[in-house]
């Protein structure tokens, strides 16, 4: 019998109302992308939005999204793929100290998410943003300077902007901020405090929850959910990783949404249908289709 982590888990009841995983990754999931989208149809996810890593995940989520009028891409380096670019590690976070700019393998890698970005099914750069998980003090700079960049790309083209943020809350807003953020930003896998869903709030920005709102002991996440205005939050499996209570360390798909969709309209003392419609809405307006 197989391991029960390797086995995915059943399909939850439909939802009444249609929704969109905001951020997934179809490529690294077990089947085909045709039978993931008819298994997530099934049960009333009906919009995918495939994200890109690197140039060459980004290529294929802009394949994909041309292939399936059900699906739109988002196209980037992600954060902890900067530095291995410029610092020719394979693990991308170690190694000397260098300065960001000026790297002929960065600057052709953003060169193409340039190009991907112009294309009409590509609705969103990102995933972007700062990682200091896995990046150390030699990658900040070359992550900031990629961020940076793809904020720029994103706006220039009037894309949504995508951020991955992984222990650098602060660093994260201040960029934005310097920046000038895109008209529509969307936090994906929120990770934040309350407090935080306030700040992001104020402007503007679009709050994605993923699998760990539902984890029991993360009740700081949830009250952040709980104070971020309706009109703002936005749900997505990051398929295949974090994958909701009670089916956490086995695969992850989109069919799964309904399971966190109906965990957060309990926190928020919501209809499933009522959270899904403004789910649906909130996930159009942020990607502008």
């Amino acid at each position: 019998m197989a391991d029960d982590r390797s086995t995915p888990p059943p399909l939850p009841v439909p939802l009444g109302v249609p929704v969109a995983d905001s951020h997934t990754h179809l490529d690294m999931q077990s089947g085909t992308p045709a039978e993931s989208l008819a298994k997530a149809a099934s049960v009333g996810v009906t919009t995918v939005v495939q994200v890109g890593c690197d140039v060459a995940g980004s290529r294929w989520a802009a394949e994909l999204a041309a292939e399936f009028e059900q699906v739109h891409a988002a196209v980037a380096l992600h954060p902890n793929e900067a530095p291995r670019l410029v610092l020719g590690d394979p693990d991308g976070w170690s190694g000397q100290r260098r300065e960001p700019g000026g790297s002929p393998a960065l600057e052709a890698a953003l060169a193409e998410i340039d190009r991907l970005a112009a294309l009409p099914q590509v609705l969103a750069v990102g995933e972007t943003g700062l990682d200091y998980f896995r990046t150390g003090p030699e990658g900040v700079d070359i992550q900031k300077e990629s961020f940076r960049r793809h904020i720029e790309i994103a706006k220039r083209h009037g894309k949504a902007l995508v951020i991955h943020d992984r222990e650098a809350h602060d660093d994260v807003i201040d960029v934005l901020l310097t920046e000038g953020a895109p008209e529509r930003t969307v936090f994906h896998c929120y990770s934040g405090d309350a407090e935080m869903a306030k700040v992001c709030a104020e402007h503007g920005w679009y709050l994605s929850f993923a699998g760990p709102v539902t984890f029991k002991a993360n009740q700081p996440l949830r009250d952040a959910l709980l104070a971020t205005p309706l009109d703002r939050v936005l749900i997505e499996t990051d398929a295949p990783f974090l994958t909701p209570h009670p089916y956490r360390g086995r695969p992850n798909a989109p069919y799964l949404i309904p399971v966190t969709l109906r965990s957060m309209a309990a926190t928020l003392g919501l209809s499933d249908d009522g959270l899904a419609t403004a789910i649906a809405a909130n996930t159009a307006r942020a990607f502008g289709y």
